[in-house]
């Protein structure tokens, strides 16, 4: 079945955040634009032997969401915000039930009702997006497209309120994302951004020391394994992660 385009600025596109492979911990593969990070064979191996940090041991890296690796719970205070990520959720899961409507046969007065319901509420998310952020399927276009550059990405962010969660999370692990740019994602209070931060190739020494103290979920591990760590640094943080392999009972 083609993907439809309907009226927004992209594909209709669910993200998939889910590693193709786990042999490589900061791979990124760029195909027709797309590009996907997942983790080395040598920190699988190590992180298998903590559960405490990865769940049901190695094995857990293959299926496992990115924002799954750092178990990490933001602070909740009563109902959540509407991020631009849930509001995008939600409408991915309009389209699919629209779509699915339409593959069915159905009375044509229902089926007209239903896709009308559809399509009001689908309309009302993205007046939603638009209002947290400006044009946002365009800009959500933008950094999707092969055509992206790093002073653009960096406009974006500059320009993107705090609650633009889905499209901060995109350029924080866009391959062209430079360090300046990584470093003003590492103060986001979104977990799974600072986490894709800590395994760029782009950070820089001073983020990923920032990211390696970050007392809210452990980076210090992801940060362990980033070619740009500071060797000293990045000494120390595997010796700690060797050391809390090492307390671990055997099975």
């Amino acid at each position: 079945m083609p993907r439809r385009r309907l009226h927004f600025g992209h594909i209709q596109y669910v993200g998939n955040f889910t590693p193709h492979d786990a042999r490589n911990i900061i791979r990124l593969a760029q195909r027709n634009g797309e590009y996907n990070m997942g983790l080395t064979r040598e920190m699988g191996a190590v992180l298998g032997t903590l559960p405490e940090l990865v769940g049901n041991g190695a094995g857990a890296t293959k299926t496992m969401r990115r924002s799954d690796l750092v178990q990490h719970k933001e602070k909740e205070k009563g109902a959540n915000t509407r991020t631009s990520q849930i509001v995008f959720g939600e409408r991915q899961h309009l389209l699919r039930v629209l779509d699915s409507l339409e593959g069915t046969e159905l009375p044509i007065a229902r089926m007209q009702q239903e896709r009308r319901t559809l399509e009001e509420l689908i309309h009302a998310r993205t007046r939603e997006l638009n209002q947290i952020n400006t044009a946002w399927d365009e800009k959500i276009g933008l950094v999707l497209s092969a055509d992206a550059k790093p002073d653009m990405l960096e406009k974006l962010v500059k320009q993107a309120p705090e609650e633009d969660f889905y499209l901060l999370r995109l350029i924080s692990e866009h391959p062209r994302s430079n360090a300046k740019t990584l470093n003003r994602l590492a103060k986001h209070p979104y977990g799974a951004i600072r986490e894709n931060v800590a395994r760029h190739p782009n950070a820089d020494a001073n983020t990923l020391a920032w990211l390696s103290r970050d007392r809210s979920q452990p980076l210090w591990y992801l940060v362990a394994f980033n070619p740009n760590t500071p060797t000293p640094l990045q000494r120390r943080l595997r010796d700690r992660l060797k050391r809390l392999g090492e307390s671990q009972p055997s099975k």
